[in-house]
């Protein structure tokens, strides 16, 4: 990074001297500084990861997608007692959030929907990418697995840590999802619990037995 000594110390012997010289200097040197010093944080105000608020808004605008949702996701506000939105899982009802669901995603909600945004640009049309895409957006402790059912249509399993109420909403709304657009989803599938979900003849991360494999949330 530039120091003002990089522009003072060019003044030669004959001007050094003159202190009312050298602050002017200094002061028109220090915009060139402060300039170069916005400039190289824009990178990290506008990255993907670390974005916030408006710079993120930017983001989407060049991505492509808006925070705003079109149909409002229900069943997502914290409530405890009640299955998939207690704490971790719900979302807080903000102070001007209306009471049916959620139609302006907070930053990290719309950074999730922004990078399937982003995989949705460069999708050559495959399942293999799609699962690919999904990989990304939860990018974590999640596996996603995309079944064929040979009759136009798929259906969409998530082992592992189990979404949250939003991304299961952005998920099973069509938001973050990859297909042909022929093709429907015929199922979603989701662990209630954390690991795989139940299955026989099987023993992985995506699909385990008795003692090790947990009920799945289905939505059709």
């Amino acid at each position: 990074m530039p120091d003002i000594k990089d522009y003072t110390g060019k003044i030669t012997s004959e001007h050094a001297g003159k202190p009312k010289y050298m602050a002017m200097v200094e002061t028109v040197s220090q915009c060139f500084l402060d300039t170069n010093q916005v400039v190289a944080g824009l990178p990290d105000d506008f990255d993907l990861d670390l974005a916030n608020d408006a710079q993120l808004d930017d983001v989407g605008l060049w991505v492509g997608i808006s925070r705003n949702i079109p149909t409002p996701l229900t069943n997502v506000y914290f409530a405890l007692d009640t299955v998939g939105l207690g704490f971790d899982q719900g979302a807080w009802k903000g102070p001007f959030d209306p009471d049916n669901g959620i139609t302006i995603l907070d930053n990290e909600a719309y950074r999730l929907l922004i990078r399937a945004k982003i995989g949705a640009n460069h999708w050559d049309g495959t399942l293999e990418q799609s699962k690919g895409i999904l990989d990304l957006v939860f990018n974590g402790d999640t596996y996603v697995f995309i079944e064929d059912n040979q009759d136009m249509t798929i259906s969409i399993g998530l082992a592992g840590d189990p979404p949250s109420a939003i991304q299961w909403a952005l998920l099973t709304g069509g938001y973050i999802t990859s297909k042909p657009q022929s093709v429907k989803v015929k199922y979603f599938y989701s662990s209630s619990t954390s690991g795989p979900l139940f299955g026989f003849d099987v023993s992985n991360q995506y699909i385990a037995g008795f003692d090790q494999g947990s009920w799945g949330n289905v939505y059709s």
